[in-house]
């Protein structure tokens, strides 16, 4: 029986269920996680889980070093993050399971891909939850000096962790206005910039110059472009989450179809196309490209009043919005964790609909890592932050080979479930595989990013080491037992 979570209601069974599922009572509770999210909720969580700080502000950096072929490395990450979200996709519309891909790992490969994969993405957002906590407390202490930075900090964290203790509901409705003011956002940067181009606001059309001039297309070669093309990739991390969503979704097949079908076109028009009119409008030399963000640099360009404003409103909602949803995220993958056994089983209790232990559990961690950028800066929180750079990559690896697998599996097995298909079935799912293992090769070539692959090297060989414990001691306790 598979791990997934079925949405169907069924009569009760004294057979025994795989954990993981819905239909019975998990161990830890005696309810169920809700289905609470609406399609509406699920195609902004699709649309926006991508759209954070990272775009508005930290491309800043990929600009300088790639120039104008940032368009290029957007243009080739938007690409493979396209495959992996269509795998995904697939495998999310045939089996919806709260863990997502680390349920798929589990069964496809073995629990000790579960687990690895499972507890490397909780990481990964749990120190996110800190490092945009942290960014949003420096925002609004800049608005308001008098009050420190660490209580915004700890007001934001009690906040979120207080409103995905409630009904799951609520989490949708809050990522659905907050991903609407980051949409609207960006297409109205488009619309200005358009503008801009057209001359119609501005200095006047800029024509190619800033494109083609100033060291050409590609001014710093193939070492700036790999620098921008890293950046890319980073930016475009958070996408999975829509799939964990999906399992508490009203109908989570056709839910999870929809989003992944809509968000991927219109991921690559905001992403590709702002950074397209960004190294159009400005000079990618200008400074204020990395001091103040490639967005504020053109709305400042463009002449538009009170831009540094309007971005540090639109940042700040971007860093809440992707604590609300990596809040949501971690404690969704904690709970199918541990009610799959891979976990502490006193963080499976469900109540309300909502797994409050996995929450507590969740905010807590990420509470300690701001702890830790605040006591330990260069040492345990540097370590934390390395690790959440490769994650990301880490799991799109499993998610391509579970894809292979899986695929296979319901062609011979239930065929009727795929009501998403990969394209290009198995080659464009060895292309995307090789592409992410290629940027785990480029990754070795800086100094910077050796110490993340690093990082998590570490973490990666721990969990898999306390995965396989873990999957012999259960063999063996069921081999006693048989």
């Amino acid at each position: 029986m598979s791990n997934s979570l079925d949405p169907t209601p069924m009569a009760p069974s004294s057979a025994p269920t795989a954990p993981g599922t819905t239909t019975p009572a998990p161990p830890g509770g005696g309810q169920q996680l809700s289905h609470g999210l609406k399609q509406r909720h699920l195609s902004m969580i699709a649309l926006g889980g991508v759209i954070g700080a990272g775009l508005f502000v930290g491309s800043g950096a990929g600009i300088a070093a790639a120039g104008p072929a940032i368009i290029l490395a957007f243009v080739l990450s938007g690409l493979l993050v396209m495959l992996i979200m269509r795998m995904l996709g697939e495998m999310s519309a045939a089996r919806p399971a709260s863990g997502s891909f680390s349920v798929h790992a589990e069964k496809e490969i073995g629990p000790w891909a579960g687990i690895t994969a499972g507890w490397m993405y909780w990481v990964m957002l749990c120190c996110g939850v800190a490092a945009e906590a942290t960014a949003a407390g420096k925002i609004v202490n800049g608005w308001v000096p008098g009050v420190s930075a660490w209580v915004w900090v700890a007001l934001f964290m009690v906040f979120f962790c207080a409103s995905n203790l409630t009904a799951v509901k609520n989490f949708g409705e809050f990522e659905f206005w907050f991903a609407t003011v980051k949409v609207a956002a960006i297409v109205a940067f488009l619309v200005l910039g358009g503008l801009g181009l057209a001359g119609v606001l501005g200095p006047g059309a800029p024509g190619t110059a800033n494109l083609t001039g100033q060291g050409g297309f590609l001014p710093n070669g193939t070492s700036g472009l790999i620098v921008g093309l890293l950046a890319s990739v980073f930016a475009y991390g958070g996408l999975e989450t829509v799939t964990i969503a999906a399992a508490e979704s009203e109908d989570p097949k056709r839910n999870v179809a929809n989003a992944v079908r809509t968000a991927v076109w219109r991921i690559a028009i905001f992403y590709i196309g702002s950074m397209a009119l960004v190294v159009t409008l400005v000079s990618w030399k200008d400074p204020a490209v990395v001091a103040d963000g490639p967005y504020v640099t053109v709305l400042r360009h463009l002449g538009v009043p009170g831009s540094g404003t309007i971005m540090q409103v639109v940042v700040l909602i971007a860093l809440l919005s992707a604590m609300n949803a990596n809040i949501y995220g971690a404690s969704r993958m904690a709970y199918s964790l541990v009610d799959r056994g891979q976990g502490p089983r006193s963080l499976a209790k469900v109540s309300g609909g909502v797994p409050r232990r996995a929450v507590l559990a969740s905010c807590l961690f990420g509470f300690g890592a701001v702890l830790a950028a605040k006591f330990w800066p260069d040492t345990v929180f540097t370590w934390l932050m390395n690790t959440t750079g490769v994650a990301i990559l880490v799991v799109w690896l499993f998610i391509c080979v579970v894809q292979l697998r899986m695929r296979r599996r319901l062609e011979r097995e239930t065929p009727e479930l795929l009501t998403v298909r990969m394209w290009g079935y198995p080659y464009l799912t060895w292309t995307a595989m090789a592409a992410v293992a290629g940027i785990l090769a480029l990754m070795t070539t800086t100094e910077g990013n050796r110490e993340q692959l690093y990082a998590a090297g570490v973490l990666v060989a721990l969990l898999i080491a306390a995965g396989l414990v873990k999957q012999r001691r259960d063999a063996a306790a069921a081999t006693s037992t048989g």
